[in-house]
């Protein structure tokens, strides 16, 4: 009796490789009849099923700690917020202008400090350009 499909079906419910499977010979008839992965984990339980232990090295875990020098920071992710923050900026700072609430010699000034992240969000540049109006 061919049972390469129940014995992947194993594979991917136990999260095993093909090698580590074996099936009960005297429980066949049953494994035979199992068609869902809940069948499987039902004949696991029961002893039907059992997987092997890893060999050699392979089941010591290793050491996964990082060290300074092996950590990552997600670079991308802060470049694209400060994209948005300073795109939100400068559009309103453009209204501003455009109102005539901001002096136009002031502009090139607020922009660098923009560009610097001197401002954390709107309503910080808000309050900072309330105290230089006009």
């Amino acid at each position: 009796m061919n049972l390469g499909k129940k014995k992947k079906l194993a594979m991917r419910t136990l999260h095993v490789g093909d090698g580590r499977i074996v099936f009960l010979q005297s429980r066949l008839e049953e494994i035979k009849d199992a068609i869902t992965k809940q069948d499987i984990r039902d004949l696991y339980a029961s002893g039907a099923i059992l997987v092997k232990e890893r060999k050699g090295r392979r089941k010591v875990e290793k050491n996964r700690s990082r060290s300074v020098g092996n950590v990552h920071k997600n670079v991308g992710k802060r470049k694209r917020e400060y994209i948005i923050i300073t795109r939100k900026l400068r559009k309103y700072l453009n209204h501003q202008v455009a109102a005539g609430e901001v002096a136009k010699e002031s502009i090139n000034s607020i922009r660098n400090k923009i560009r610097n992240k001197d401002f954390k969000n709107k309503s910080h540049i808000k309050e900072y350009l309330g105290g230089i109006k006009k």
